[in-house]
């Protein structure tokens, strides 16, 4: 893989001359930006791949949704539905995608929507809704519509200034992007990582004057839970589970895991995965092969609205994202950036 990646560099530099261009006309107001009055928050990356992009949009509800009307815009990925679309209680996964319907299941009082375009979205949820502030998941290189606030997300075991464009690299644009980005989310880091290693990763990331970097790290919940009751992971100790992906990188899911008594038989499948009958077949034969009285097969949170009542014993392990020191100085910035645009 990695030779043939190195041969692709060509069709790399093609691609970022693309990008790049592409980027200079918005830059430059060649190709139109359209703005909207209300505060509208972009989240996104420059790397293809899970940075927790669906943790930082929570942690943003979380934080907004007491004082202000929410309302959330994603493309809907692998949805079967067109166009735009007010998520409700009659929608399925398969009619808006898994992360919208997650957050739409988990947050009373907020408007969830899906719509490709952008624009377009943002122009009915205002219509039909008249929220307060709008966030967009991922859509850093949606530039039809001009964000008022952008915050850019990078793993830290894969940041993006050690990464190159496509298909040579992981990046979906050159790291000139970047520059566009209000504040810097160091994704997924060490719940120990020393000042002094944050500040090497400033350096790495060169950042502009008024740019300014997080640190976040990756908290899971000690319970897990389905329709049928709840479990402390206590309990699992000494046990064998089937675990159940279908999320960019499991990896920091597995290593929790890891850290405890539990044999784990992991079935890994692509991020966001349609799970056919075949799939559920696979799942339910693991889940009979356990040693044990206590069958438990565990997901993700994502996974477990794609899988719903498909699968018996099934339970979800919840996910949140912390800050690491510095939560105060980035709720700050945000929420008073909401304010400025509301005044």
């Amino acid at each position: 893989m990695k030779i043939l990646r190195f041969l692709l560099f060509p069709v790399a530099i093609v691609y970022d001359l693309v990008t790049s261009v592409r980027n200079l006309f918005f830059d430059t107001g060649v190709f139109k930006q359209t703005e909207f009055q209300l505060p509208v928050i972009a989240v996104g990356n420059l790397s293809v791949g899970g940075t927790g992009k669906s943790p930082q949009i929570e942690y943003l509800i979380r934080l907004l949704k007491e004082k202000y009307q929410v309302a959330t815009l994603s493309r809907g990925y692998k949805r079967k539905t067109k166009g735009f679309q007010l998520v409700n209680e009659n929608h399925s996964v398969e009619d808006v995608g898994d992360e919208p319907m997650q957050f739409y299941k988990k947050f009373d009082g907020i408007t969830v929507a899906v719509d490709a375009d952008r624009v377009n979205g943002i122009t009915q949820i205002i219509e039909n809704r008249k929220p307060d502030v709008v966030l967009l998941d991922d859509a850093f290189q949606h530039r039809k519509v001009k964000a008022s606030f952008y915050i850019l997300l990078t793993k830290y075991n894969d940041l993006y200034s050690n990464d190159f464009i496509l298909p040579t690299g992981n990046l979906r644009e050159s790291r000139r992007g970047a520059k566009r980005a209000n504040a810097i989310v160091v994704t997924k880091c060490p719940v120990d990582l020393s000042e002094e290693k944050q500040n090497t990763i400033r350096k790495k990331l060169t950042i502009d004057e008024n740019q300014q970097v997080f640190f976040s790290k990756i908290r899971y919940e000690e319970t897990i839970y389905s329709n049928k009751g709840n479990m402390n992971l206590n309990d699992l100790e000494n046990s064998e589970i089937v675990l159940v992906t279908g999320i960019a990188s499991p990896d920091s899911l597995l290593q929790f895991l890891g850290k405890r008594m539990i044999k784990i038989k992991h079935i890994n499948f692509p991020d966001h995965h349609n799970f056919t009958e075949k799939d559920l077949n696979k799942i339910r034969m693991t889940s009979r092969s356990l040693s044990g009285e206590r069958k438990v097969i565990l997901t993700t949170e994502k996974d477990y609205v794609r899988l719903g009542e498909s699968i018996n014993n099934l339970y979800y392990l919840p996910i949140e994202s912390s800050f690491l020191g510095e939560e105060k100085e980035f709720n700050s910035m945000v929420l008073n950036h909401v304010d400025s645009r509301m005044s």
